[in-house]
């Protein structure tokens, strides 16, 4: 299950956030001008997840349980439900 989801173009068109699912975890790439920062969690380490909507585009919370909340900006609000509902399938298993 190696899917992945690129936030919009629209926002940010060199530099999108993604979200890659892999077998055991899944990686959060928030990716800067000059930098990215790659965040690797697994499943079993995820205690929720949030989406926050605005007009366009969704901002995705992801709670792990020792770690900060990751953000990740500018996705579709169907991207950012799909992105939910993988996660807490997965958390669920």
């Amino acid at each position: 299950m190696n899917e992945r989801f690129s936030a919009s173009g629209l926002m940010n068109p060199f530099f999108p956030d993604e979200v890659t699912f892999g077998e055991k975890g899944v990686t959060f790439t928030v990716k800067k001008l000059f930098r990215s920062n790659d965040n690797f969690v697994f499943y079993s380490d995820i205690s929720g997840v949030e989406i926050e909507n605005s007009m366009f585009f969704s901002t995705i919370h992801v709670i792990p349980r020792m770690r900060p909340e990751i953000i990740i900006n500018n996705f579709s609000k169907g991207d950012a439900k799909k992105v939910k509902e993988l996660i807490l399938q997965k958390v669920q298993s």
